[in-house]
């Protein structure tokens, strides 16, 4: 009895009696609470704990919350939610044994998360006070808490799902443990935690940084945090313990216990470091003693340098520079890739091998106090001196976790959105200009563009001067037309980096079945073509044009999932992406009339025979449903009409000829005379022919063949006869059962295989697609269009905003031209990846034609390819890597007259 009421979802008491379990409403109603309860209290230390999605979604479902529309879901793109067909039934006992190591097996008291799960497909965030009341409701787990912690400088506040997990290495026996801490906790919490651990006394433990299984820097119990410390996750510490007031022999100890000394190496054709000093093997310089770093902030980010002691070599006579990879951290490869592009591009390589702290800007609130540029600087020399040695890059990694919080852990990120992010801190730590003028921005009012756009980049110039914007900046002409006025409005507007979608992304092939509302033709399939990013009201206006809709005719649109309409898409400016390939969508040419009357909605069954064991038959829903309307339905009789109506075109002509035939005693040449009128069914037929058709209609049996569903699943229908009253309402809805005699008088196959939006599948594997060119992707790019409806633009003339038509041109071209092709689309819905072959010329990209300014002191327009980030695999599991030319340093500086280009897919 008690496994029975638990399974029920209820709760036995002590005293025996049973706590029924709270309303679906009331449940939904106290979890929205807490929610809101606790977002309103952030800080650091909160706790949250997870739980699977798999479990999660079952209970939205009960409740009747919208799927995706859950608070913690940042993944939701589309402003719609997914609205549920019908509550589900309660969820039983909470279930994350999916998303911990070894699932229902695990028996540690500690499960762990498995290391390749994402939030909001995977799992979800709650609360504290939610988890409780949840446990409280249905008990389960295991349970899974969280601290979230500050991360940035900006302290942006974050759940730590994956807190830092440490190997401890003893040095006396080499046993090994795992210690998992806070990213965010002291080195003194580290010693306290290993001490325990190893049941050493205070004083007694020296704790090592063993990146790589070698000795960096000796972790000293403070203050410090361990991501301060740069420490990684899954790397080795080294633990050491004093035995009779000895240490053991350290590594880079020489026999007296001392440090050994750091000996200098000939740096590679350089004999300068940043600040002016000598290199040493460690990668730290002897001239960090001037006074520019004396009382700043970047005293902090050159005691940070990346290591060296165990990646750097002495470089051999003759190596080659450039040559060095750079360690994956976990899930690093996106920052890799876009590192090796920058590192291996010949202006920033020259600007950062040489002296460029005179330049660094430590006062832009908009920077990162130089600590940014400083970082990259010193991973862009140990990658030009270190032959072909890998760096581990944990420094870097670290000031980039500081600095933009998005980036930090382990998880995979886009490489272009580091990129971007990159450019722009190291532009702003290296911004020449120390106090910003302002300047009010002008409208072009008619002047000459030329005017105009020196105008706009000599305020650009005064405000952003740095090597970034000297080699990485180009200008774009941006022209909008507002579609009511026609006010023009050209603004020239500076870019780092150009976005180009491949044309497969722009629009999209929709095929969608046409259905005559009024009987007049046979249902048609269409393919038509339409922005990716259009609206349902575009969809109508291409299915229009293809079917030759008349002006006193509209489309209705619908999904029809099961054989029923699962819903109306009749809000005209909802976004097509809500559409996915596998949906069957479907058109009912309605007059425009037909809005102010009864729509009348006609499923189909038919009977399927049971096993002579169960005898007697079931009725299952088949076939395509179709839509009419009644203008003023007050008997079953009106109904009937209206049915007959639309399966007019299904009509099998000889069938009703002979009939005819058989019941009036009409010569042969009747059925003849009525096969003959039938040479094109999909035609609309003539209103001269309607008298005929009725004719033929009445002519059938008159035994009711369908009956009238009391709901939406039509269980429990009832007959309707020719004198029942038909209730008015916005929708009636009829069930049809098809017997033989149906498929006799009606050819049912019109009715069947309603096609997909977009067919996948085996006829449509994966093949190499057709190459397009760059041209395409910047013909696409440059392409007017209409703004989104999200992204209207206010009319000055009009004073209201506007869906204006957009031009982009290309006005001015830097040296250093940036291409990143947008192969990763996203939606609720769908994530996917384009793999079109792009064909890019490595050599002569001459651009000459793209751009509309007429100054010819703009320089070259063409380019050359010297360095990719590249993307293989899917969104579900990938790897970046990078293809970079190298040029042997300084043989490049003669590269002025035949420019670079760098292309991030």
């Amino acid at each position: 009895i008690t496994m029975t009421i638990a399974d029920l979802g209820y709760n036995m008491m002590d005293n025996g009696s049973i706590e029924l379990p709270c309303a679906p409403e009331e449940e939904k109603r106290i979890v929205e609470e807490l929610t809101n309860r606790a977002e309103a209290n952030l800080k650091q230390g909160n706790l949250y704990y997870v739980v699977s999605t798999r479990w999660f979604t079952g209970w939205q479902k009960y409740v009747g919350q919208d799927l995706g529309g859950y608070p913690w879901d940042e993944h939701s793109t589309d402003s719609q939610p997914i609205l549920l067909s019908k509550t589900a039934d309660r969820p039983g006992p909470i279930d994350n044994t999916n998303i911990v190591s070894n699932g229902s097996n695990s028996v540690a008291d500690d499960p762990q998360l498995l290391r390749t799960l994402e939030e909001g497909l995977d799992y979800v965030l709650v609360c504290r006070e939610v988890w409780e009341k949840l446990f409280e409701w249905y008990k389960g787990g295991p349970a899974l808490p969280r601290k979230m912690i500050s991360l940035g400088v900006n302290e942006k506040f974050m759940v730590e799902v994956y807190p830092l997990c440490l190997k401890l290495i003893d040095s006396r026996d080499q046993d090994q443990a795992i210690i998992r801490l806070s990213k965010k906790a002291s080195l003194h919490e580290l010693h306290e935690r290993v001490c325990a651990l190893r049941g050493i006394g205070p004083g007694k433990a020296r704790i090592w940084d063993y990146f790589n299984n070698q000795k960096h820097t000796q972790l000293v119990a403070s203050n410090q945090t361990l991501e301060d410390s740069n420490l990684q996750m899954d790397q080795s510490i080294l633990l050491e313990v004093e035995a009779d007031g000895y240490w053991p022999s350290g590594f880079g100890m020489d026999s007296t216990g001392n440090e050994l000394a750091l000996v200098s190496i000939e740096p590679l054709r350089s004999s300068l470091s940043i600040a002016g000093g000598p290199t040493l093997a460690n990668g730290d310089s002897t001239g960090y003693s001037s006074s520019l770093y004396q009382g700043t902030t970047l005293n902090s980010a050159l005691t940070n340098t990346e290591e060296g002691n165990e990646s750097l070599r002495p470089t051999r006579k003759g190596d080659m520079g450039g040559l060095a990879g750079l360690q994956n951290l976990g899930n690093t490869c996106f920052m890799n890739s876009a590192l090796q592009c920058l590192v291996h591009t010949p202006p920033l390589m020259e600007y950062f091998l040489e002296d460029y702290t005179n330049e660094i800007n430590t006062q832009n609130p908009l920077g990162t106090h130089g600590e940014l540029a400083l970082a990259f600087g010193e991973l862009l020399r140990k990658l030009w001196v270190s032959g072909r040695t890998s760096i581990p890059p944990r420094v870097f990694k670290g000031k980039l976790a500081r600095f933009a919080p998005q980036f930090s852990g382990y998880n995979q990120h886009d490489s272009q959105e580091l990129l971007a992010f990159l450019l722009d801190g190291l532009h702003e730590d290296l911004n020449r200009v120390k106090q910003k003028p302002y300047f009010e921005q002008k409208d072009s009012d008619g002047r000459p563009d030329e005017e105009v756009a020196d105008e706009c980049w000599m305020y650009h110039k005064a405000r952003n001067d740095s090597i970034i914007v000297d080699v990485c900046q180009g200008q774009y002409k941006s022209t909008l037309v507002c579609p009511v006025c026609n006010k023009i409005s050209i603004t020239f507007d500076p870019f780092m980096y150009l976005s180009l979608p491949l044309p497969s992304t722009v629009t999209r092939t929709m095929t969608v079945t046409v259905f005559y509302g009024d009987g007049s033709g046979l249902p048609m399939p269409h393919t038509v073509t339409v922005l990716k990013h259009g609206v349902y009201g575009d969809l109508c206006h291409a299915l229009g044009t293809a079917c030759c809709i008349r002006s006193d005719e509209s489309l209705l649109l619908a999904e029809v999932y099961d054989h029923r309409i699962y819903q109306y898409l009749d809000s005209p400016m909802e976004p097509l992406a809500s559409i996915k390939d596998n949906d069957y969508i479907v058109a009912y040419r309605l007059p425009k009339k037909a809005a102010e009357f009864t729509r009348l909605e006609i499923c189909h069954r038919y009977q399927e025979k049971m096993p002579d064991i169960l005898k007697g038959v079931q009725r299952k829903v088949f076939l395509t449903p179709s839509v009419t309307y009644l203008e003023d339905a007050k008997t079953g009789a009106d109904i009937d009409r209206a049915v007959k109506r639309v399966l007019y075109p299904l009509r099998r002509k000889p069938c009703f000829s002979s009939l005819k035939a058989h019941e009036d005693g009409s010569a042969p040449e009747a059925m003849e005379e009525s096969t003959s009128n039938c040479s094109d069914q999909s035609t609309p037929r003539d209103q001269s022919k309607d008298s005929d058709s009725d004719s033929d209609l009445e002519e059938m049996s008159s035994r009711e063949f369908f009956q009238l569903c009391t709901d939406d699943r039509g269980f429990g229908c009832r007959p309707i006869l020719k004198d029942s009253p038909v209730k008015p309402d916005r929708i009636v809805k009829v069930m049809l059962d098809w017997t033989d005699k149906e498929y006799e008088l009606y050819d049912a196959s019109y009715l069947k295989d309603l096609p997909e939006v977009h067919k996948t599948g085996p006829t449509m594997k994966k093949t190499r697609q057709e190459a397009i060119s760059l041209f395409s992707c910047l013909d696409a790019f440059l392409k007017e269009e209409p703004l989104g409806p999200d992204d209207m633009w206010y009319c000055p003339s009009c004073k209201a905003h506007r869906q204006a038509t957009k031009k982009l041109d290309l006005w001015r071209l830097p040296e250093i031209l940036v291409f990143h092709l947008k192969r990763f689309s996203y939606s609720r819905f769908l994530k996917n990846k384009l793999d079109t072959f792009v064909n890019f010329p490595i050599h002569n990209l001459d651009l000459s034609k793209y751009v509309k300014s007429k100054d010819m002191s703009s320089g070259s327009h063409v380019y050359k390819l010297y360095a990719v980030s590249n993307h293989y695999g899917g969104l579900g599991g990938g790897h970046y890597s990078a293809y970079a030319k190298v040029n042997s340093y300084p043989t490049f500086i003669s590269f002025v007259s035949v420019m670079a280009a760098f292309i991030l897919p």
